[in-house]
């Protein structure tokens, strides 16, 4: 891909919720599971055999994430820049929701131009528009960049709560 010069007031953030908006985040969210040190489905640039986009429509469909993603607007389609999954959970003490971000994802030649705030921003506006009580994520601790944004965009650190996992991969569970 080529360097693209994005203006922000030429952002356009779409929610993904038909085969053809599914279709152009599916390549993209391949290219972002490879950039994350996962397997490529397929040659890594495109969807592959179409398990990613498989997986994705089962989980919108399934209301589990809402998948957003960015592009320049422009006449010309162009594909997404960026992209961004979401979903609600139960809140039980307080009897209501929040939203967690799930995956941010800027292709490496468009950011610092605007579209991960975008992308955020956008979530951030359903999440409130479904009432939620607040939006958090997750990300690792040496990750600078997305700290400095996600500080930036208002996000606070989250003391006293450790995060643990009970990974269920095959040999995971050493005795």
């Amino acid at each position: 891909m080529s360097d693209i010069s994005v203006p922000r007031d030429t952002l356009r953030v779409t929610t993904c919720d038909t085969d053809e908006t599914l279709a152009a985040a599916s390549g993209l969210f391949n290219q972002y599971r490879h950039h994350d040190g996962e397997p490529a489905d397929g040659d890594g640039d495109g969807d592959g055999d179409g398990r990613t986009l498989s997986w994705l429509a089962d989980m919108v469909q399934s209301r589990m994430l809402t998948v957003y993603t960015a592009s320049v607007d422009s006449s010309v389609d162009m594909p997404p820049i960026g992209l961004a999954t979401a979903h609600a959970i139960p809140a039980s003490l307080v009897m209501g929701r929040f939203w967690q971000l799930r995956d941010l994802y800027v292709l490496p030649e468009s950011r610092r131009q605007g579209a991960a705030a975008a992308l955020v921003g956008a979530v951030r506006e359903a999440a409130l528009a479904a009432g939620a009580t607040r939006l958090s994520l997750a990300t690792e601790v040496d990750n600078q960049a997305a700290l400095g944004l996600y500080r930036k965009l208002g996000f606070r650190p989250v003391e006293g709560l450790a995060s643990l996992n009970l990974d269920f991969a095959p040999n995971a569970i050493r005795e």
